[in-house]
């Protein structure tokens, strides 16, 4: 798998960059990649050394429009911690 196929786009809320000071970063990934290509991938684009990674399965949410209701789609998050010694992601480095 290609690396920017697992790695599909990174999470900006408030927690998220409130843990940046702890090294971690969030992403938006591809719901059968593994903890293990997933750090690969991370390595790869960006450069960097990965500590470790934790996966979430986010559902979906209920969302109306007029009086149609739906869900939206399920999709996997990942929390990559870096090592003390690696650089950071120059990406998230605006946004605090």
């Amino acid at each position: 798998m290609n690396p920017r196929d697992i790695i599909l786009a990174p999470v900006v809320t408030e927690k998220a960059v409130g843990q940046l000071a702890d090294r971690k970063y969030t992403f938006r990934v591809a719901s059968d990649a593994n903890k293990i290509q997933i750090a690969k991938a991370v390595e790869e684009i960006f450069g960097v050394k990965v500590a470790k990674v934790n996966t979430i399965s986010m559902k979906g949410q209920k969302r109306r429009y007029g009086r149609f209701e739906g869900y939206t789609s399920d999709w996997k998050k990942a929390v990559v911690t870096l090592t003390e010694g690696s650089k950071t992601i120059e990406f998230f480095d605006g946004l605090f």
